[in-house]
């Protein structure tokens, strides 16, 4: 006679090997109690996967951008003809839809009546455009086209993004390092009292001064580690800027990202590199990733999480 306990047992395993979920031996196989709990891990990692899809190659994805504009001083033309200061595809746009106009950081669309520009479902003619800087932009729409102002720095740039984009219909699809529950672990928030200032350069060579209330600290194989986290405008949790000895090899270069909650009263918080992602740049040319810094550069191998994407052509 079968036991009931050894047959979900086997469903709750080939159910994980599916995934691509190992059970290493510091997270032994329990009864009941511990069969739910990595069941319940390997749903939240395949709800995890299926959010990265869309926020890649979903209809805001980052896999429809199809350029970046820095705008200067005045008027910037743009339309589908070459000359435009910012050139648009065809054929959402015509030859010459209007001008995006820069002073003294305020930011204005000086678009053509006819222009077939919309912001919130309205017509768009003269309408002065919020940036990212303080959170969501004001967006505006063009046929298959997405267009919003970025800022970097001092810069101001128009972010144009296309549903139609090559790369989206043409994506190759995420690939991941098997989810090892080694690589979930619980680690200590050391604070910094006063928070510490952390400059952070982008691939475009900009500095960003970010702020970090504290280190993240955890334990592999005996080793101990940091890496300093940040804080984002408008976030609570804790960005994770790193990179380790698969970076260039089996994932993206320029390092991964990865998101913490914020500590618990105890201080401590979980660090899980199976949820570690690829930048934006790993995506598209378009993108103004920051880079690691120095003290978050790892000397092991984190073979967790996302790798690279060998669709890119840059």
């Amino acid at each position: 006679m079968v036991c009931k306990n050894s047959i979900r047992t086997s469903l709750i395993i080939i159910f994980i090997s599916l995934l691509g979920l190992s059970t290493p031996a510091s997270y032994p196989v329990k009864p009941a109690p511990g069969e739910s709990d990595q069941t319940a891990y390997a749903k939240e990692i395949q709800k995890w996967r299926s959010e990265r899809l869309e926020e890649v190659n979903g209809e805001d994805g980052w896999t429809t951008v199809v350029g970046l504009f820095w705008l200067k001083p005045g008027l910037n033309k743009l339309g589908s003809d070459p000359s435009n200061d910012i050139p648009l595809p065809r054929p959402s746009a015509s030859k010459f839809v209007g001008s995006i106009r820069l002073d003294n950081e305020v930011v204005r669309l000086e678009a053509n009546a006819k222009s077939g520009i919309t912001s919130d479902g309205k017509p768009a003619a003269n309408l002065e455009l919020q940036s990212d800087e303080k959170g969501k932009p004001t967006i505006l729409k063009l046929g298959s086209l997405k267009l919003f102002v970025i800022k970097r720095g001092e810069r101001f740039g128009l972010r144009v993004k296309d549903i139609r984009n090559p790369a989206r219909s043409n994506f190759a699809g995420l690939e991941y390092f098997p989810v090892n529950l080694k690589w979930n672990l619980k680690a200590t928030f050391e604070a910094y009292n006063p928070p510490k200032v952390v400059p952070i350069i982008n691939v475009l060579g900009m500095v960003e001064n970010m702020i970090s209330r504290g280190a993240i600290l955890f334990e592999i194989e005996g080793v101990n580690y940091r890496l300093d986290s940040l804080l984002e405008k408008g976030s609570k949790q804790l960005l994770v800027i790193f990179a380790d000895k698969t970076s260039g090899k089996e994932t993206y270069g320029a390092g991964r990202y990865l998101y913490a909650e914020p500590p618990d009263a105890d201080g401590k918080v979980i660090l899980d590199f199976n949820k570690s992602y690829n930048p934006p740049c790993a995506f598209t040319k378009f993108a103004t990733c920051p880079l690691p810094p120095r003290q978050n550069r790892l000397n092991i191998r984190i073979e967790a999480g996302e790798k690279k994407y060998e669709g890119a052509e840059h």
